[in-house]
């Protein structure tokens, strides 16, 4: 305790002396006596530390600050206070190895820096080790290109579904945002099969590329289409979605009630598997009627299946979950499908499936997909 109080006393003197060279000299030797005995300090000891880092750097000039950032950004146990102090620095060379590297940095740290801070401490932020959700959905709120483009390529960065979304749409006319989107292992397949939709043609023969056994003809309706189905197979959202869809209707288990907690969950992939069994129809059929622009597809889908309306708006706004829907637009579906009969449900779904095979053989020879049952 005697060695800490005349560590502080010393720093009081050099502070007091107003010599930089002094204060440097002072930041150096401090910095050392920590580093090298780190692994040894209690909780108290790492508290008396932090406060003299945190008086010390206050009255450093960047270039210190920078140089104390960069030796504590490493250390497990570094004094808290002075590394937040040095992560919300607006100098991005004082803030930089803290941001990128520190351990000290809790998620609330992370996030109050991304909402406040410039696009160069975003980037910093962006290059973690690992993000939570909560700090990936500021950075792709508010951050730039970069920002954007850095986030992106971070296997360890967790996103939440709106900022999927909103990645998705920023990727419009952005071929090199769009690849890192696709690239990603954890992207859920709504939001993958919407980057398809927008993407150039680069992308795509890029995107097969990645996966092997996908074919692309250049045209959207091969896209939507035929990389489907080989991504599909190599998918694990929709490897894990199918094994239990099919296994609770196997049981006996799978009827509307799942289906409209699949919908109001937004679990898409187990919404598709389990309309495609409940109607008897292909996967890729299902997909389509989620992207198409309107909503009828679906309410046929729904009917065959002999939901009732709740069940059937439930899908509708899984459907709708990226763009919205209005009430006059929800009003409207809802009339459509109290006067849609079986039958003609079935008429309509068979016409569909021809124009997807007229479709398919015009643009690319594609392969129509088999009828529905029944």
């Amino acid at each position: 305790m005697t060695a800490q109080l005349s560590l502080i006393d010393e720093l009081e003197r050099a502070l007091a002396a107003g010599s930089h060279s002094q204060r440097d000299d002072m930041l150096s030797r401090i910095t050392d006596l920590f580093v090298d005995g780190s692994q040894r300090y209690t909780e108290a000891q790492i508290g008396v530390f932090d406060e003299v880092f945190t008086k010390l750097s206050a009255a450093i000039e960047a270039k210190a600050r920078a140089k104390l950032s960069h030796r504590l950004a490493d250390v497990p146990n570094a004094p808290a206070g002075v590394v937040r102090a040095l992560a919300f620095d607006d100098d991005i060379e004082v803030a930089r190895p803290v941001l990128v590297h520190s351990d000290r940095l809790n998620e609330a740290d992370l996030v109050a820096n991304a909402q406040s801070k410039s696009q160069q401490h975003l980037a910093a932020i962006a290059q973690r080790k690992t993000l939570s959700e909560a700090v990936t959905d500021v950075l792709v709120t508010r951050g730039d290109r970069q920002v954007a483009h850095t986030v992106v390529r971070n296997r360890g960065a967790r996103f939440s579904d709106a900022a999927f979304r909103l990645l998705v749409k920023r990727s419009a006319g952005d071929d090199t945002l769009a690849l890192g989107i696709g690239e990603r292992g954890d992207l859920p397949r709504q939001h993958f099969l919407d980057l398809l939709e927008q993407a150039s043609a680069s992308v795509r023969a890029r995107l097969a590329a990645e996966n092997p056994g996908i074919e692309l003809e250049g045209v959207l309706s091969e896209v939507v289409g035929g990389i489907r189905s080989e991504t599909r197979k190599i998918s694990r959202n929709y490897l894990n979605a199918t094994a239990a869809v099919e296994a609770a209707m196997k049981n006996g288990r799978l009827g509307e009630a799942e289906v409209y907690q699949f919908a109001r969950e937004r679990r898409f992939e187990e919404t598709t598997v389990a309309l495609s069994l409940l109607c008897g129809v292909e996967i890729d059929l299902v997909e389509r009627a989620f992207n198409d622009r309107g909503h009828e597809i679906l309410l046929i889908l729904a009917r065959l299946a002999g939901f009732s309306w709740t069940s059937a708006k439930a899908i509708v706004l899984l459907k709708c979950t990226d763009r919205g829907i209005s009430a006059q637009d929800l009003d409207s579906a809802m009339h459509s499908f109290a006067n849609l009969q079986a039958e003609t449900a079935r008429r309509v779904l068979n016409f569909y499936y021809t124009r997807i095979k007229t479709r398919g053989a015009k643009d690319a020879g594609a392969k129509a997909p088999v009828a529905a049952s029944g």
